[in-house]
């Protein structure tokens, strides 16, 4: 088991990620609205990437420049094997957990 410890918006940044080879920021924030039901900020993100970046689960590189940019390149992300793995332990913790949740407990608060 690692010793990393993620909050939900990274972990689910990290899963977007995983969806896909290489990502940006814009890309990332349509996934999620898509995904999570609701907006966020690129700032909100770029932190976020930046977090796990120093954490080694996310590598970053520049793409190349575009006219529809002004000569500009994204900056494009990925996770690492390091994230994937990380990701993969939440999941299992997590699938190991409900798999102990009792089935009656899905019926709480219906009348």
């Amino acid at each position: 088991m690692s010793d990393y410890s993620l909050g939900t918006l990274e972990e689910t940044i990290l899963i977007i990620l995983l969806m896909q080879e290489e990502s940006h920021g814009v890309e990332i924030a349509k996934v999620y609205e898509e995904h999570m039901k609701q907006a966020i900020s690129l700032p909100a993100i770029h932190m976020v990437l930046k977090r796990m970046e120093k954490k080694g689960l996310v590598k970053s590189s520049f793409g190349e420049s575009t006219p529809e940019r002004g000569g500009k390149r994204k900056k494009l992300y990925r996770a690492t094997p390091t994230g994937y793995k990380v990701a993969h332990e939440i999941q299992e913790r997590r699938t190991q957990m409900w798999s102990q949740v009792p089935k009656a407990s899905f019926n709480y608060g219906i009348a």
